[in-house]
């Protein structure tokens, strides 16, 4: 049975609609700046097609939740759950076919993309038996997949990028049907929009933009100009499940509405500017305490509380002997964190995690060091360091002082550089550096490096033969000569994970 939803109507005044199967099969892109109406036309796709098919709706601004007044869908705000209980939650939404919106309103840049990723892979990894059909709408896409890094860590992009690439190019398979709205084609990931096999595209003023909408539409360049014209509402259709040729719809009327409407112009309030006065400048209220909003309970975090509620016995003084072959348990159980093939890619709060919870099953719960200690260790693993090298070795002590004044994430950087120069290794290559950053990015390697130069900690030279020798200022201490380019030697590996006992 073929299911045709009416969006809208044509300039004709006939029914714009849209085949639901074939848009199960061929996904959808909506593009138009801001204020175009691509939020209406999503809210009315969803809204028309409510009793065929579930639905579920990635909503960065917390516009789409009065759709659960009035259709039902539950409403899961991001900011009370972890990653974990998201992709949980997914999975449970497919295997009990509820409409769902996960609301990420009030979350910075970086959690949203985390817990939209965890959310998203929930609904991909789920058992084939729940594999039934879903809308998947993500609004604001080019926040999820955009073309080109941003402020937020080379992780969370990674993350969240591979989630919508599998949602656009592998979900069909799974029943997912990805239906993402943009604002700016040039900014979302060339992969992802590639994808989609159904338009509609909104008003655009930007000429890269029209340009890149005029060719995925089949169109001339020289009509590239008619999207400026487009009124808001009005969109040029063109895909298997809308029309074979471009055609103009103007979007039809909605049942629900967003918590928050387009501001109106309003007559300003008759006040005199002395009322206005006493009013803005009047003394502040008193500060209330108000209670702190604990966040959703993590493993961390139960791991900590099971401890606090369980009383330990008094532990007697450990020898010289026990303590270092405590020391040494704990560098192995970091050591086989740091083996695994994305470990320098993730954040140290996430290896914490894992971290804690390794030293539980290694009967060394009492013993795990705090976040602040084990980012220290850490810093000191992925530059080739033991823990105890500061106790040992005077030279290694003002180091690591001196390291201190870096901020965090570069202090690896400069402890790698610093032991090569002592053992007289190579200087590390770009992506040596790279990966004790934690970025796949060579450029910011480079950027990292002279950031290191700048605060007169290290001095680089490049040689006749295009090498790079680093010195420290002080102790001076000075690297062999090693190609920039090159790849992680078999040294400057060993040297990214703590030495073995």
């Amino acid at each position: 049975m073929t299911v045709a939803i009416e969006i809208g109507r044509t300039v004709t005044g006939d029914p714009a609609v849209l085949d639901l199967e074939e848009l199960l099969a061929t996904r959808l892109l909506v593009q138009g700046n801001s204020g175009s109406g691509k939020s209406h036309l999503l809210r009315r796709l969803l809204e028309q097609s409510v009793p065929w098919v579930q639905q579920t709706v990635i909503d960065p601004e917390g516009d789409f939740v009065t759709l659960a007044e009035r259709f039902g869908h539950l409403v899961i705000d991001a900011q009370e759950h972890t990653e974990r209980a998201l992709q949980v939650a997914a999975e449970r939404i497919r295997a009990h076919r509820v409409s769902t919106i996960l609301n990420l309103e009030g979350l910075d840049a970086e959690n949203q993309m985390r817990r939209a990723a965890a959310f998203l892979g929930g609904l991909f990894e789920v058992s084939r038996d729940h594999w039934y059909p879903m809308l998947v709408v993500v609004d604001e896409a080019q926040l999820f997949a955009p073309a080109i890094a941003g402020e937020v860590s080379d992780e969370a992009r990674k993350l969240s990028l591979g989630a919508m690439t599998n949602l656009m190019c592998r979900g069909r398979k799974r029943g997912l049907a990805g239906i993402i709205a943009t604002q700016r084609l040039a900014k979302l990931a060339k992969n992802v929009a590639a994808e989609a096999a159904n338009f509609l595209m909104g008003r655009t003023f930007l000429d890269i933009d029209m340009a890149r909408a005029a060719d995925l539409l089949g169109m001339e360049r020289r009509q590239a100009d008619a999207f400026r014209d487009l009124q808001r509402g009005q969109f040029m259709a063109l895909g298997s499940a809308l029309s074979r040729r471009p055609i103009s719809v103007q979007i039809g009327s909605t049942d629900t509405h967003p918590r928050n409407a387009s501001p109106r112009l309003m007559p300003m309030p008759d006040a005199k500017i002395e009322d206005a006065r006493g009013i803005i400048l009047a003394a502040p209220p008193p500060e209330v305490n108000r209670p702190v909003r604990r966040p959703s309970v993590d493993i961390v975090n139960q791991l900590m509380m099971a401890k606090e509620a369980v009383p330990e016995a008094v532990e007697r003084p450990l020898s010289a002997e026990e303590r270092t072959e405590r020391r040494l348990r704990l560098d192995r159980i970091l050591s086989a964190i740091l083996a695994e093939p994305d470990a320098g890619f993730r954040t140290a709060d996430i290896l914490y995690q894992e971290f804690v919870v390794r030293c539980r099953i290694e009967g060394l719960g009492s013993a795990a060091p705090t976040l602040s200690v084990f980012r220290r260790m850490l810093t000191c693993a992925r530059a080739g360091l033991s823990s105890d090298m500061e106790e040992e070795d005077d030279a290694w002590r003002e180091v690591l002082l001196r390291a201190g004044i870096l901020p965090e994430d570069m202090q690896g950087v400069f402890l790698l550089i610093a032991r090569a120069a002592r053992e007289n290794l190579p200087c590390p290559s770009d992506s040596a550096i790279a990966r004790a950053y934690g970025t796949h990015s060579f450029r910011r390697a480079r950027r990292t490096l002279a950031y290191i130069e700048e605060q007169d900690l290290l001095v680089c030279q490049i040689d006749g033969m295009g090498r790079r020798i680093a010195t420290l200022v002080e102790p001076a201490w000075t690297t062999a000569p090693g190609d920039p380019n090159a790849d992680e030697t078999p040294a400057l590996l060993m040297c990214a994970a703590p030495p073995s006992a």
